[in-house]
This record gives structure tokens, C-alpha cells and sequence, in this order.
């Protein structure tokens, strides 16, 4: 497995501490990246259920228990050939340990679909379900040292990528096609599962099309989410063919400062949203007030985006800031009409400063 036992065996012991403070009795995981981070392994449809006291129990499809025993910590697990032996699997280690509260959580990711919490409602009737994501997210948040490393060594495989995608962009060229160079690079040096947008046009979120390429005098946009043993390192660059105009350049020149002003006021007990509020200000000065998509950062671990997303989830930005979290600065894009103007960079939160990563 990758990463030593005692980090995620830890990390259980900390969510019971939480769930027995809550009087929760047990929790079931369905979402992935919460799934990773107390298993230490990637399972595709996870099922982990943790009591509040006692050893976790893991569900996988028929054959796939020695794999996963390999690749994690935990020694129950145990084998379905059809769903509803899982359900039925869940149903009686919810009743078999006389559990009354049960912790979900209502997730934004793979798997964490409102369709599952329909069918354990009806075969749970008498459970109390209690959302669990704030107990989650609150832990994965901070980062140990084994993570930090993992996501600086994500950051230097992001970096390299960009290297690519600033190779493969000229006129003519598919958003596609420069994706599809850059994953390549990603993957060869060890991304997993690695995240890559591209966009020629005014798009927040540009997953890329194959039919829009890159014209003379323009702008290209991308993003890329590098991961390394799961844990993601977040960065974007805007890219300018030929003379796309002024304004264009008038836009990259007032992000590299609110960039500088992020990275100078982003410290140890400052709120979220006191940064948020001077970058809306600052580019009310300038200008592009209007132009600017509100949510400076947001976390970065085991997902591209989690918790604190101020981007998203609105109640994130009374987040203090706070040792070790890892975030990405700026997120926001001016959205131009002639593209989206990025600059984005990893940093892990020290005492003393931030460590870029990216």
C-alpha cells in the first residue's frame, strides 16, 4: 500500500473521536475521495462503513478482495456479486450493531448520488441520517506531512505539463489536441487521474471540445489538476497568440497584481472572504469589476476543488486560514470576450508564509 498504515489507521481513529462527539453511531462512505483518504487506496463504487467504535468494513465486487487487501490497511473486507447483496450487506451491519444515527455524506462528487441516499432511506426507515461532510472535510482540510509531499510532488508533474501545453498551443491546433498532449506528458510521469481544460473561448470551466481551435491573435486558457498518490496539485496559465488587443493585455497585467495582493494577504487566521473582498475592490479600480467571477481559492487535496470552496459553497469564505491547508490562488478567471485570463498557482499555508508548489 502506499503510505504507512498508522497515517490512515489515524485517521479513522480521529473520525470516530468526531462521530462519538455527536453521538453518531457510524458512518457509511460513498464518496471517493473520502473513501481514499481512510482506505489509502482509489476503489471505484467505494462502500466503506466505520462505527463509531470497532474496526471499518470495506465492500467490493466478487475477486476484487485480495487486490484490495493489498493496497490497504483494512482487514474486513468483504464480497458481493450483486447490488443487493451490498444493500443487504449494509442494511445488516447498520441493524447488527444497533445503530440508531447514521452518518452520510451529501457530497458533490462521483457516487455520492441523491439516488443512494433514496434507497437507504426506504430500506432504513427507522434511521436517523445525519450529513457527515462538514466531519470529513473538516479533517481532511489540514494536511499531514506524507500529503504535503505527495501534493508537492503533483505540483512538479503540473508544472511540466504546462511545459507541454505551452509547446503544443499554435493557430489551427484542436483545444482537444493540446489536451491530449498535455494528459500524455501528466501520465508518463505518474498522474493517475489527471484533470486538464483547455479553452480558446470566454469558458469558466472548459473541459475541451475537439471542433474549437486555437486562432491567430487570440487567448488559450488552461488548467491543469495533477494528482500523485491521489492528491492533486492545482495551476492555470492564459496563453497569447499573435495581439489579441489591449484590453487582453490590460487583463493579464491586473491579475499578475491581484495575484501579488492574494499571495501577500492569504496568511495563518485570516478570513477567507477579507481577501475576497480587497481583490473585488482592487479590480473595481481597475476597471473589471464586472469581468470578475467571485472566489479567489479554494482547497486542494484529494480532489482538484474541496473544502474551503468559496467558489461554490458561499458559508466557505468566513473560513480562517489555517497552517498546513493547501489552496489555489487565483482561481477566479477575468472572463473577457475574448477568454478567460487565468494565473493559478498551488501553495501550501506556513506560519510564516506560503510555499508555492506549482
Amino acid at each position: 500500500m502506499r503510505g504507512k498504515e498508522e497515517i490512515f489507521r489515524r485517521r479513522v481513529e480521529r473520525f470516530q473521536e468526531e462521530l462519538r462527539k455527536r453521538d453518531i453511531d457510524g458512518a457509511v462512505i460513498r464518496t471517493l475521495s473520502s473513501f481514499i483518504y481512510f482506505t489509502g487506496t482509489k476503489w471505484l463504487r467505494p462502500s466503506l462503513l466505520i462505527p463509531a467504535d470497532g474496526d471499518p468494513v470495506v465492500f467490493v465486487a466478487k475477486n476484487e478482495a485480495e487486490e484490495f487487501r493489498r493496497r490497504s490497511w483494512i482487514e474486513d473486507v468483504r464480497e458481493y456479486q450483486r447490488v443487493e447483496d451490498l444493500m443487504a450487506g449494509v442494511v445488516t451491519w447498520i441493524h447488527g450493531n444497533g445503530m440508531e444515527r447514521v452518518g452520510l455524506e451529501f457530497g458533490f462528487e462521483r457516487d455520492a448520488y441523491l439516488a443512494f441516499l433514496k434507497i437507504f432511506q426506504r430500506l432504513n426507515p427507522t434511521i436517523d441520517i445525519v450529513d457527515i461532510l462538514d466531519v470529513t472535510m473538516s479533517l481532511r482540510m489540514v494536511k499531514d506531512e506524507w500529503e504535503l509531499e505527495n501534493i508537492r510532488k503533483a505540483g512538479r508533474i503540473a508544472v511540466k505539463g504546462m511545459e507541454v501545453a505551452e509547446e503544443s498551443i499554435r493557430p489551427g491546433v484542436s483545444e482537444l489536441e493540446v489536451a491530449a498532449e498535455i494528459m500524455r506528458e501528466l501520465m508518463r510521469e505518474g498522474s493517475e487521474d489527471p484533470k486538464v481544460y483547455v479553452s480558446t473561448t470566454p469558458r469558466a470551466h472548459a473541459e475541451p471540445f475537439r471542433d474549437l481551435k486555437v486562432k491567430e491573435n487570440s487567448v488559450v486558457t488552461v488548467v491543469i489538476g495533477a494528482d500523485y498518490n491521489h492528491y492533486y496539485a492545482n495551476m492555470a496559465r492564459t496563453f497569447i497568440i499573435g495581439n489579441p488587443g489591449r484590453r487582453v493585455f490590460e487583463a493579464i497585467k491586473v491579475k499578475e497584481e491581484a495575484y501579488k495582493i492574494a499571495i501577500e494577504e492569504t496568511r495563518v487566521g485570516v478570513p477567507l472572504n477579507s481577501v475576497e473582498k480587497r481583490l473585488a475592490q482592487f479590480f473595481k479600480e481597475k476597471g473589471f469589476e464586472n469581468e470578475y467571477i467571485t472566489g479567489y481559492t479554494h482547497g486542494v487535496g484529494l480532489l482538484i476543488e474541496e473544502l474551503p470552496m468559496p467558489t461554490i459553497i458561499v458559508q466557505t469564505r468566513a473560513q480562517k486560514v489555517v497552517e498546513n491547508m493547501v489552496l489555489s490562488i487565483i482561481h477566479a478567471p477575468l472572463m473577457l470576450p475574448e477568454g478567460a485570463i487565468k494565473h493559478e498557482n498551488t501553495y501550501i499555508v506556513k506560519k510564516d508564509g506560503l510555499e508555492r508548489v506549482t
